[in-house]
């Protein structure tokens, strides 16, 4: 799952809503810090709502995507995507595809949910606007056993950019795409690999519910 499929159904809850984010966060500006399951539950029970909030947010994350990553649905939507990358890419080996089918999935699966609802992603960045993402990292710091010092600054910038809103268009997806493949250092993607996202976008929307169905709701209450 990605950002919005973890938060939408929080909005109500800034800070537990900004902990669902926490992860991926990591995973973009320092993969050396992780917040374990061990570390984390620590944290449910302080009498700082901040910290609670976060830390359960961090561990609905967790039981997201450990639902997620092990439904049919997920397997089998992977599985097509990646054939799709293949044969657009001319890619019969290698790591790229299968990683492209991976991502489209969470992604495509937060465009649907935006579409959806429109006003529900403004509601998102509004929710998450309200946060202090300074206060976030300092809940992270102290019970992750490496610090950061780039989180806050990743929370402010991805808020400010609104890169989500980039979802729904696939010109724009595209790029979004290509910065994804930098990152993880693999090859760059052709402006021609616009023309899958429109199939890849109809498998993910016809697996919507399917997708979803099972993902536990508000842990730790």
């Amino acid at each position: 799952m990605n950002y919005f499929a973890h938060a939408y159904r929080y909005l109500d809850d800034p800070y537990f809503m900004a902990g669902t984010g926490v992860p991926d966060w990591l995973s973009v500006v320092d993969r050396r810090v992780r917040v374990r399951r061990r570390h984390v539950e620590e944290f449910l029970e302080k009498a700082n709502p901040t910290e609670s909030a976060v830390a359960r947010g961090i561990l609905q994350h967790l039981a997201d995507d450990a639902h997620f990553h092990s439904t049919r649905a997920f397997t089998e939507s992977c599985l097509e995507l990646t054939v799709l990358a293949r044969d657009a890419l001319g890619d019969e080996d290698g790591f790229r595809p299968g990683f492209l089918g991976h991502l489209l999935v969470e992604v495509l699966l937060d465009a649907v949910l935006i579409a959806e609802d429109p006003p529900r992603l403004e509601a998102y960045y509004r929710t998450l606007g309200s946060v202090d993402s300074r206060a976030v990292e300092a809940v992270v710091n102290a019970m992750a056993p490496r610090p950061t010092e780039r989180l806050a600054d990743m929370i402010s910038g991805f808020c400010r950019h609104r890169i989500l809103s980039d979802y729904t268009e696939d010109a724009k997806l595209l790029l979004r795409l290509g910065q994804v493949m930098r990152r993880v250092k693999l090859p760059p993607l052709p402006e021609t690999f616009a023309s899958v996202l429109p199939a890849a976008r109809q498998t993910v929307a016809a697996r919507r519910d399917e997708l979803l169905e099972g993902i536990p709701t508000r842990l730790n209450e």
